[in-house]
């Protein structure tokens, strides 16, 4: 570590010791921050001499400077227009920590406690105290170390066993105004024995140069069923470096999609273990990169149980200079029979100097398994290009129409109307003749 590094590694010590935070430890494991930011201290950041992390360069991070957000910023309901769905239950969270006057939780079912995790651990939640840190380990990833040690609040969804809960939950997470500020939010995520819930999880930024770092931990007990949308849409100067644990019991069905458009660094590691039988999880995922932006995905699925499914399917558009990262491996273990696992990652390069790094990986051991992984990177069809021209299109609209039919097979999964257009109007915007484009389809 050189001296630079060194020197703000104990920065975040020294937030630590000032932060005062230990009364939102979960009672099952007293002492989790102080254990958690000792292992930061020991781990450090990760270099690229990192297995994992040796397309991800984090050096600028080592070196900047960022006040720790230990309260919110100034943000009103019209800051965060652009970001917010009508018609969802909603939970906003500023520079990390719950604000109750931006939330909209009337009309739950009963039962359902939706709001800062913070509040739910002094309250004494039983959920919370038994579930928080249980799953995302620290021991070897410096980031989720640095999350446990600081984060003041988070998100915590408790659905209770049985309860369908009809409209989808909006958590909100925005930086305030201010700049090169950091925060933390843990969110923890609890579905009952066969309830149902759907999530939209939201990053957004109003400061410049803001370092975002959230953990999310989903419990899927029996039977459970959640659609987990995960939108990172943070300024292009962003950092934003995160974890999401899936922890899927018997006979539960978990989908999540990820879809990262904004953030100049963008780390996601998924982390998917499938711990019953007749578990089905999906995985998707899209990502738009331009300029110099890096994104990297990071997934590991876990076969523990026999007879379950997974499926993986993240697709990439990378234009100007920009990179990205895809590293996948589904692990199925010696009992897990009757396995059927599927990873896939696409991804197309609009430029000459765009660039992709992308690694799918099976490791097997069992023998009586359905797994098959693939990739690809390239560019546009010429030939379809050329067909689309000779039918009177002119060359922009023809490539726009064939990116957008590109993304298209991410848009058709999303089940949620308002983020399915969403998603829709993006794509439109960022595309030339965009307009073209949402007129043929």
């Amino acid at each position: 570590m050189d001296a630079a590094v060194a020197e703000v590694t104990n920065s975040y010590l020294a937030a630590f010791d000032t932060a005062g935070r230990s009364t939102s430890e979960p009672k099952s494991r007293p002492g989790l921050r102080r254990e958690a930011m000792d292992r930061f201290a020991a781990l450090g950041f990760p270099t690229k001499r990192h297995e994992d992390w040796r397309f991800t360069n984090v050096g600028p991070l080592g070196r900047s400077e960022y006040s720790l957000a230990v309260t919110p910023g100034k943000v009103t309901l019209e800051d965060l227009s652009l970001w917010i769905y009508p018609d969802m239950a909603r939970a906003v969270f500023v520079d990390g920590h719950f604000v109750a006057e931006l939330s909209d939780l009337e009309g739950l079912p009963e039962g359902v406690r939706v709001g800062g995790l913070a509040e739910a651990l002094a309250d004494g939640d039983t959920v919370a105290h038994e579930q928080l840190g249980r799953y995302a380990s620290f021991d070897e990833q410096a980031f989720v170390a640095l999350n446990t040690a600081l984060f003041a609040d988070g998100a915590f969804v408790s659905v209770p066993r049985r309860v369908v809960v009809e409209r989808p939950i909006q958590l909100v997470f925005v930086t305030g105004p201010e700049a090169h500020r950091m925060c933390f939010p843990r969110n923890l995520i609890v579905a009952g024995e066969a309830s149902q819930v759907t999530l939209i999880e939201t990053y957004a930024g109003l400061g410049e140069d803001n370092f975002t770092c959230p953990v999310t931990e989903l419990v899927a007990d029996a039977g459970a069923v959640v659609d987990h949308y995960r939108l990172q849409q943070e300024r292009t100067d962003a950092t934003h470096i995160a974890l999401q644990h899936y922890h899927c019991e018997r006979d539960s069905n978990v989908s999540s999609h990820s879809l990262s458009f904004g953030g100049a660094l963008v780390r996601n590691d998924v982390r998917a273990v499938l711990d019953g039988e007749g578990v089905e999880c999906t995985l998707n995922g899209l990502y738009l990169t331009r300029g110099r932006q890096h994104v990297d995905n990071h997934m590991w699925v876990e076969h523990a149980k026999p007879n379950c499914n997974s499926y993986e399917l993240y697709k990439g558009i990378l234009e100007e200079r920009s990179r990205a990262v895809f590293n996948g491996l589904i692990h199925v273990h010696h009992d897990a029979q009757k396995t059927d696992a599927k990873q896939t990652n696409r991804n197309l390069l609009l430029s000459a100097d765009a660039m992709v790094h992308t690694n799918p990986q099976l490791v097997i051991h069992a023998d009586d398994v359905k797994c098959t992984h693939g990739s690809t990177v390239g560019q546009l069809d010429a030939d379809a290009v050329f067909y689309l021209r000779s039918r009177g299109i002119s060359e922009e609209a023809a490539k726009s129409l064939l990116i957008y039919a590109f993304a298209r097979d991410i848009v058709d999964r999303v089940r949620v109307e308002p983020v399915r257009k969403d998603l829709e109007e993006f794509l439109f915007s960022r595309l030339p003749k965009g307009e073209i484009v949402r007129q043929a389809v």
